[in-house]
Order: C-alpha cells, then structure tokens, then sequence
C-alpha cells in the first residue's frame, strides 16, 4: 500500500475551487453508512470497494462522524509529542483502518446529457481512498482540506451507486497534522455529490475592495463566457476579469458586516456568493481595513463537540459564535486548521476579522531538536504547497478573511516560504501571518506567542529587536482552569501604542469529552500511554460552551465602550474602529447597600469611533442612612447588549461607633465571650448564639489552579514543598484579658522554622463578637502566600448567600473588570464553579458584609471592617485539591466558608506570564478585623 507513504497530496482530485452556492443539483451523502473498522490495513476486509460486496454483518456509523465518539476505538490526546514513532513518511503497522461503505441512488437530474459530476469531501481524517461503483477514485491527504473527485462516467443514474471509503487513521500525513487536539480518525466532514454542467461556473475568484472615495472596486476571475451581476448596485451583465467601479457602497467590516449577492452566470449554470466590500492593508507599520487600525480582540477556535468529537452541529457553531459577538469578541485566528466552510459563511455574516489557518503543524519536531522537520524537507514541499493552495482557494472569497496563516508550530524551512510565495502571488490582497519565524522573513505582521506584558509594551516602544512590522499575539492569555489574570493590562497596551494590535486568547473551547456520569474526559481518561493530561482543557467556555467566569472577564475586558464615571459626569470613549454610538443608551442607577434608590436613562450622541463624550447623568443626591452610595452605569445598544460599564463611589454614611463592652470568663470546660462559646484547647470559636461553628482558623492554601500547578516553574510544587497545603496549629498563648480573649498561635508546617505568628483578638460587639487577626511571617519566606484569612465551618442547611461587594461572579485580584459593587444573592452550591478539573474558584472579592442562612432566618452575619473576598462549599479545600474530576467532590454535611484578607492573583503560567507583581501576595505583616453575628430564627408566619 504505497500511497500510506505519499506525502499528503490528494490522488486524481480535480483542482481545488471556491465554495459557493449554485443551482445545479447537489445531493448530501450524509447519513448512516455501514463500517468496520480494523486493527490495521491487513486486517482490514478485502474487496470491501465492490458492489456486491456482503456488508450486513457491518455495524452502522454516521457520516460526518469521528469514530471513536461512536465506541470504535478511543480518543487520544497529545499537545506536542507524535503517538507514534516519528520516521516520516512511514507509520505505525498497527494503523486503525476504517472502512465505510454507502449504497445510494442518483436523482434522475443527475442524468441529463452534459452534465458531469463531482464528488466531495470536506474533511477526511487522516487519508482516504475512495471508490465509487468499484472504480478506485484516488486518495486524499489533508484531514481539515476538501477534495474532490470526478466521477462523470463512473456514476449511474437510474440504479444502486455503492461508495467505498477506506480511511487510515494513520498516513503520511499525519506527519503534519500535530495539532494541540484530540486524535480523532473519520469521515468528518460533509460528503456531497455535485452535478456539473459543461460550460458551468467551475471557480470563482471575487476581489471586492472598498477605495477611499467610497467607492467598490470589482473584478471577478471567472469563466470568460460568464456575467457578473449585483442587483442591489444596479450591476449586470459585467465581464468577468475587468475591474469595474461599482459606485457608493457600504463597506464589510466586523463592527458592520455589510454584504451584497453577487451572481455569475453562464448558460448552463448561476453560481450565487454573498461578498463584502473591503480592504485590507498594511501602512506604516500598522494593518489597516478600509483605511482604520484595527485591534483584534480575539479568541482561537477548534472545531470540537464534547459528544460528537470533530462534528460540531450547525446550530451550535451559530449559538457559540453570537456568544462571542456577545462578549465583544471581534476575531478568530482558526486553530489550526480551516474551518467547515459553513463557519466562515457565519463569520461573514455576524462580523468576525478572520485569521485563515492552513492545516499545517509539526510541532512534535521541535522535541527532536527539529531534525527532518519536514518544513525543511523537500519531500514535503508539494504537500506543504498543496494544504496552502486547498485552503486559499477554497475560502477566497469571505470579506471576512483578512490575513492568511501559513500553519502553527511548525518550525522553519524552506516549504514554508514556497508556501507564502505560492499564496502571495494568488492573492496579494490579503497579508500572510505565521509565528513560527520570528524573523518574519515569510509573513507581513510579527506575531508572537504568550509574550509578557513587558515584552509587549517594549515592542510598543520600539525598545526591541523583532521587525518593524504590525504586531499580533497569535495566542495568549492561556485560558486554562481559573484564569487568565492579567487581560485588562493586556488591554491597556494594545491602546496605548499603536504597532500593537490586539491578539487572541488560548482558547474557546474546553475540548472536554462528556462522560455517562455527566463529567469530562481529558488526556489519559482513555489509557493512553502518551499524552498531555487536561492541557486540553483550556478554554473560554465550558465543554457544553456554558461561559466560564474568564469569558466573562474577557467580555468586560474586551467591550468597546469605556466609561470614566464621576459624581454627575460620565466620559464616554468609543473603541469601535467603525462604529458610531448614536443608538446607544446610557443607563444608570444610584444604589446604597446594593438597594437602588434612583434610576434613569441619558441617549448617547452619536460618538465617532475612536472619540470620547462628556455626558451628565442628572440623579438627584442621595444621602446614604448607612452604607455606600454607588452610581452605576452601563451603556447598552438597541438590542439589550451592555457595551461596556462604569461606577462611581458616591460617598457613605459616617460609621456608627459599636456597642462594645463584656468581658470573657470561664464556664466549666468552656471560654464564653458574650453569646461567644470557645473550646480552651485551641482558643477556637464553637457556637455563636443558637450557631454551631468551627473556627475561624487562619489558612494560606487554595486548590492550586491549572496556572499554579503548571509552567516551567510551577508554583504549586513550591507551595507543597513550603508545606503550605499541610500547615500545623500551635496554642501559644490564650488570655482573657479585661475586655478581650487573645488568642496566640504559631502556624507552620512540619520540617520549616518559617511560620506565621498570628494573634485572635475577639471582644463583645453589640450582639456579636469583633475579631481582629493580627499576622507576622517570621523566617525566611521567598514565596507568595496562595491566600491569607480564615476558614470555617458551618451547619449545611445555611445554604442562602447574600453580600454587598463585587458580583456577581467570581473576581481574583487580577480578574475584577467584569465585577460591579451591589447587592447579590445566590445560594452556596451556584457560588461555585464546576471547572472541569476541579480547582480553587468561587471567590467574590471586595465584600462588605455577607450572610449565609437557612429557610428560617437563622444563619451567619459577616462585616467586615475593610473588603475581603469570601468562597462558601460543601466541601473541603483538601478534597477540592484531592479532586481529578467534578465526580470526584461529595457535598460534606458542613458549608465551609472562607474569608480572606488577601488572594494570590491567576495569571496564565500554565502557558504563559504568570501573575504580575502587583498582584503576587506577598508574605507580609497585616491584621484585618471581622464582625460575627448569629441573627435569630424568625417568628413563624
């Protein structure tokens, strides 16, 4: 089998073309074909391409489908290694093959004299070799890149056409398909049989520009015998080939996604495509379309369903791309791999910048010191040429490509300039990226991976050595686990200079497969003996694309309104590139606690893009009776979406001074301070009121995040060696003084001399007890502390939260721009965070006071006298920590509560910066106070 060991090129395909809409007939080969798959190619059934072939013992597979989403073999997941010994071209004897077999009939239309006819694949992973009625058609390589086959001669109209499709999991070219994804072999794309008709429109090439005056500027690459119409223009019969003014038109952008239908016709058929004016270019250093800087606020994109592997529904695809039109995402770098053409379609339609990735990555290479990287080896080069020609010519004609991507990962060599050469001179409309050369001696922007705030901002400078061309990160922000921190800074560089434009977050999707027991596997999950644990899971939304609180930041982080709010004055600054703000609305309202006292709306003038407005909100002053009086406002569109929010802190009523007074006393074998009752062992608080506690102790350990726990430098493992997770309690010294019990302790962990002096200072506080917690690191402590308060344990049935701070989702120090100060309820089970692999989550920062109670009235009342951030479970840090799984975590019978003085910031150092130094929580002396109160149960009704 000879052609295991070709080098990617599809076998006795037509040239590849354009995707567009025609009216000669079509019909979808989708549907349940029958299929055997086999150990390897030997194994596999001979003769199983002729028709009269016996497949009734065959089981049934979908097509598209991945088979091992169907229980025919197993997923496996690798980020960088090969799952297989790397000799390139060759592959493993054991090669999954699966053989697929369809009989289908052939519409009479098909029939007609003259018409010829096509068939197409859209994405076959890793190599097919197809029949059709017996007759051997050729061979595919390219998973992610049509094909497509002539079959005029071979179908029959009128009788039982069989169609044989034998794909190897395993070719040549998987060599250059070593993408960060599962493994997943199949037929996953649309087959569809296609008619042409002689004399029909075979390929289209549209090159729409949008000129400074106004203007559209069209030339059509087309058959010569075909016209060119837009009715909407008053454009028809054009010739294809010239360039023709089209007059005024408005322009295609991602902010407005404005298209026209465009027909090309010819005798025998009428190709119809919806394209968009626009250009795209590079000027001073600077990428521009239409003539404006853009800033790409992105996000990179598989294709991947947690039930169907590669075969994502259309009716997903257009729900998960309005999610993030909705969190303000305006670009999608197509990772790393074209995507199904019907995704671009939609992203010319909502309005996405588009960066076009070929199917080209070698990344496991780069573990070998990149010897026989086969960028660099001309066995390689017609391959490498050909996945750039198969994606450039089928996806030529959407506004929304703006920029071409040679591959990912892929190392350097000379195919990877033959493959830049071959696409500039096809289409030097668009500019070519690629970050794998950090010379940029192939691309027109420099684009870098996961680069620190400093680097970018000493590029923004021109402070360093890369080229001086427009500058992208292709990817950072590694969204893995609870995080990114840091976006907003991100953020704050790509406005302050010019050159750097924006970049794209690591990833959307976690790639999560859903399990019978409603959890998620990752790498390993299968048996695999080589793989790349959850580093799969590392996206924007959950597998199911539920948003995770990241999403929620990057929206806030990413919303194109900034407002400045002052008592009375909002500025308001339009980041939109083309948008104005005329149908916009300022909404705001005055809140004391939480509780809103005044509301109102202001229309927003029509804002330029780029410009800035002062706009007074006239509410009438409210003198807070107790509390803080907040403004609030948000800028909404015509549809309901927030475009961006803004506060103002309005003042608060003076503090009332507390009832204190009572002193501590010995009652048997108790310590009892006012309605406190404490046990003399550890000088810890057991029952407050009607309230049965534990606590509150002090704690420094959190569940190590995926940012903690991975990187060059983990931090996790320098925390566990410190004993941080392990930490022990020593009683130094309990008093009972005149008006105050002080309790002294010396938390360490075994084998340090480090520790952490800490002193409990409880008094009586009106019907509730004050606690100060005074801390004092001695020793030598060379790292951050994961988090610095208290913990304690309540009765299960407080299961109602509410607080006055920041919400209502979780905020850490360095991801807070989505937080507003109010008033928020939630109960203890949706205050947390189902990560998929379970890890610290749930902290709302900035809380005032908090209180969790039960149906009855009863509960905890928490003040705090500065802000602390709080987390409430019904389980434990340990068994939160001890966890693979969401299965993993059983609700204990206590809610354990967390109130914390301080909280380590996330950064992305799973794949990345870690945190920025403002935000690393330093071992350091602090002291905090808490006020305590046990409301009682209310009065029955």
């Amino acid at each position: 089998m000879t052609y295991l060991t070709g080098f990617g090129r599809p076998i006795g395909t037509g040239a590849p073309r354009a995707a567009f809409g025609t009216d000669a007939p079509t019909l979808s080969l989708n549907g349940d074909w029958r299929f055997r798959l086999a150990p390897s190619v030997a194994e596999a059934a001979d003769g199983f391409w002729a028709p009269g072939f016996d497949d009734s013992g065959w089981a049934e597979l979908p097509v598209p489908s991945s088979w091992p989403m169907h229980g025919f073999g197993r997923p496996a997941y690798t980020n960088v290694v090969y799952p297989f010994p790397v000799e390139p071209p060759h592959v493993p004897t054991d090669n999954p093959t699966g053989d697929h077999r369809l009989v289908f009939d052939v519409p009479a239309a098909f029939g007609a004299a003259g018409l010829g006819a096509s068939l197409r694949f859209d994405g076959v992973d890793s190599c097919g070799r197809v029949w059709l009625n017996g007759v051997e058609l050729g061979v595919t390589q390219g998973s992610r890149l049509p094909a497509e086959f002539d079959v005029t001669g071979v179908l029959r109209p009128g009788e039982p056409n069989v169609l044989a499709v034998r794909v190897h999991q395993w070719s040549a070219g998987s060599y250059l398909e070593d993408q960060d994804m599962w493994w997943l072999p199949g037929i996953f794309r649309d087959v569809t049989l296609l008619a042409r008709p002689a004399g029909g429109v075979d390929d289209v090439f549209v090159h729409a520009t949008y000129e400074p005056d106004g203007h559209g500027r069209l030339r059509v690459e087309g058959p010569a015998e075909a016209r060119v119409s837009i009715p909407e223009l008053g454009l028809a019969d054009l010739p294809t080939g010239a360039a023709h003014d089209a007059g005024p038109v408005e322009p295609w952008t991602a902010e407005t996604p404005r298209r026209y239908d465009l027909v090309v016709a010819t005798g025998t058929e009428t190709a119809t495509l919806r394209i968009g004016f626009r250009t795209v270019a590079i000027v001073d250093g600077i990428l521009t379309v239409n003539g404006r800087r853009i800033v790409f606020r992105g996000v990179n994109r598989h294709e991947f369903h947690p039930e169907r592997g590669r075969v994502v529904p259309p009716d997903v695809v257009r729900a998960e791309l309005e999610l993030m039109k909705h969190h303000h995402v305006n670009a999608i770098r197509t990772s790393h791999y074209p995507p199904h053409p019907a995704v671009l379609d939609l992203c010319d339609e909502l309005g996405f910048w588009v960066i076009d990735e070929c199917d080209y990555e070698t990344h496991g290479f780069g573990e070998l010191g990149w010897r026989g990287n086969p960028s660099d080896d001309p066995r390689f080069a017609d391959a490498c040429v050909d996945r750039m020609r198969r994606m450039v010519e089928r996806d030529k004609n959407h506004p929304s490509v703006i920029m071409w991507s040679l591959g990912n990962e892929a190392g350097v060599g000379a195919n990877l300039g033959l493959m830049a050469d071959w696409a500039r001179r096809r289409d030097p409309g668009r500019p070519l990226h690629y970050e794998g050369d950090k010379s940029s001696a192939h691309t027109d922007v420099y684009s870098r991976m996961y680069a620190s705030h400093a680097e970018v901002d000493a590029i923004g400078r021109g402070e360093h050595h890369g080229p001086r061309l427009p500058f992208i990160l292709c990817e950072y922000a590694h969204a893995m686990g609870n995080g990114p921190g840091g976006l907003i800074e991100y953020d704050e560089l790509f406005e302050r200079y010019p050159r750097c434009q924006g970049g794209f977050v690591w990833e959307w999707l976690d790639h999560g497969i859903r399990r019978p027991a409603g959890d998620y596997a990752y790498g390993g999950d299968f048996g695999e003996p080589l793989h790349d644990g959850n580093f799969v899971i590392d996206g924007l939304v959950f597998p199911d694309r539920t948003p995770s609180p990241g999403l929620t930041e990057l929206g806030a982080v990413y919303a194109p309104v900034r407002l400045a709010v002052r008592p009375g004055e909002v500025t308001v600054r339009n980041r939109y590139a083309f948008r104005s703000l005329g149908q916009a609305v300022l909404r705001w309202d005055v809140s004391v606690d939480g509780v809103v006292a005044r509301q109102g709306s202001v229309p927003l003038p029509a804002v330029p893009p780029g410009e800035s407005a002062e706009i007074a909100v006239p509410y009438e002053a409210v003198v807070p009776p107790a509390g803080e009086a907040w403004l609030t406002v948000h800028a909404v569109d015509r549809a309901g979406l927030v475009l961006g929010s803004g506060q103002a802190f309005l003042g608060a009523a003076p503090a009332r001074p507390a009832v204190m007074g009572g002193a501590p006393r010995r009652d048997g074998g108790v310590i009892r301070l006012g309605a406190g009752e404490f046990e003399p062992v550890h000088g810890r608080l057991v029952r407050l009121g009607g309230l049965a506690l534990r606590g509150p102790v002090l704690d420094v350990w959190r569940a190590p995040i995926d940012n903690d726990r991975l990187g060059p430098d983990p931090l996790a493992d320098r925390w566990r060696a410190a004993g941080l997770h392990r930490m022990t309690h020593r009683l130094v010294d309990l008093e009972l003084g005149g008006d105050a019990l002080v309790v002294a302790t010396r938390v360490a962990a075994a084998a340090s001399d480090s520790a952490l002096l800490t002193w409990y200072t409880w008094r009586l506080c009106g019907p509730g007890l004050e606690l100060t917690v005074r801390v004092e690191p001695v020793g030598a402590w060379d790292i951050p502390l994961p988090r610095l308060g208290v913990r304690l344990e309540l009765p299960a049935g407080l299961g109602d939260v509410t607080w006055f701070g920041a919400g209502p989702g979780e905020a850490y120090p360095d991801s807070r721009t989505a937080a507003l100060i109010g008033r928020y309820t939630s109960t203890v089970d949706a205050l947390v965070t189902d990560y998929v692999v379970p890890q610290e989550n749930g902290n709302r920062a900035d809380t005032r006071w908090l209180t969790l109670s039960a149906p009855d009235g009863t509960g905890l009342r928490v003040d705090a006298a500065d802000r602390i951030g709080f987390t409430a479970r019904r389980w434990s840090t340990a068994a939160l920590d001890a966890a693979r799984h969401r299965t993993d975590l059983l609700p204990s019978d206590r809610v354990h509560l967390h109130l914390d003085h301080g909280h380590h910031g996330l950064g992305s150092a799973a794949c990345g910066p870690g945190v920025l130094p403002q935000y690393a929580l330093e071992a350091a002396p602090a002291t905090f106070t808490l006020l305590f109160t046990a409301p009682a149960a209310s009065p029955p009704s």
